[in-house]
């Protein structure tokens, strides 16, 4: 049966010319905002020039702010307050791991962090780096987002690695400490603390994505960070037969953090 082209009627092409009919802006699209948001993802770890690496990878993490802030997880942070001191971020770029990376490596220092949510915020000094805006509403289910940070730590090399996902689920949850050694009072008075709303997403991460940024996959905003990602088996099997469901920590704990700055 022959097809019959659609023709477009002389009304259709007057309403047309009406602006306030007029199809709107395009968004811009996620390679766009990869390469843009990419420019304020770093790598954070502890810095020894007497150690092997130098560099010791824990997380990742973004700036926000005015282009001095950066975001992380708290759980990135180390568990020894000494090691606190050589708390350090090293902007991405680097495409190869081991020893012989060149190192371009800032000091932090932290500011506040907020162990409930699992964020921190911590600061360096010296110029700016690009920034990543925040989102002023929460995240929708189905909403199609994307992360970027370091998976697998250094051994890929201090290049960002990008995923996209969509917003699968939005449920309360109650973090619990990350090993036995923080299970304290206070962490056991955190556990007994209401539920909160967490992102869960249908996107693969891996160690080392702690602490990167949630994007909105057509605008670039900061919708969460990434906190961790569901263990079917044992931590050993993350890597050959990953769950592909992650979760994310709502920006809005972030914005509380600057907000006492």
């Amino acid at each position: 049966m022959p097809k019959c082209p659609l023709r477009r009627s002389p009304l259709l092409a007057g309403l047309a010319l009406l602006p306030w009919l007029a199809p709107p802006a395009a968004q811009a699209g996620l390679p766009e905002v990869v390469a843009t948001a990419r420019l304020a993802v770093v790598a954070v770890g502890v810095f020894d020039p007497l150690a092997s690496p130098r560099f010791g990878f824990r997380g990742s993490g973004f700036v926000v702010g005015n282009g001095q802030f950066v975001a992380t997880n708290a759980h990135v942070l180390p568990d020894d307050p000494d090691a606190l001191k050589g708390l350090a971020l090293q902007p991405a770029g680097n495409r190869r791991g081991g020893q012989d990376m060149p190192l371009d490596v800032r000091p932090l220092r932290l500011l506040a962090v907020d162990r409930l949510h699992d964020v921190a915020l911590l600061r360096f000094d010296g110029p700016p780096l690009p920034a990543l805006p925040l989102a002023e509403v929460p995240a929708r289910e189905g909403q199609s987002v994307a992360f970027i940070g370091f998976p697998i730590g250094g051994l890929l090399g201090f290049a960002p690695v990008t995923h996209r996902a969509i917003v699968s689920s939005i449920a309360p949850i109650v973090l619990p400490p990350p090993n036995a050694a923080r299970l304290d009072a206070a962490a056991i008075a955190r556990l007994r603390q209401p539920a909160f709303d967490i992102y869960q997403l249908d996107g693969t991460a891996y160690p080392g994505n702690s602490g990167g940024p949630l994007l909105d996959a057509d605008t670039g905003v900061v919708l969460g960070l990434l906190n961790m990602v569901l263990v079917k088996n044992s931590r050993e099997s993350l890597l050959s037969a990953p769950s592909g469901i992650s979760y994310a920590i709502p920006v809005v704990h972030l914005r509380a953090l600057l907000d006492r700055q």
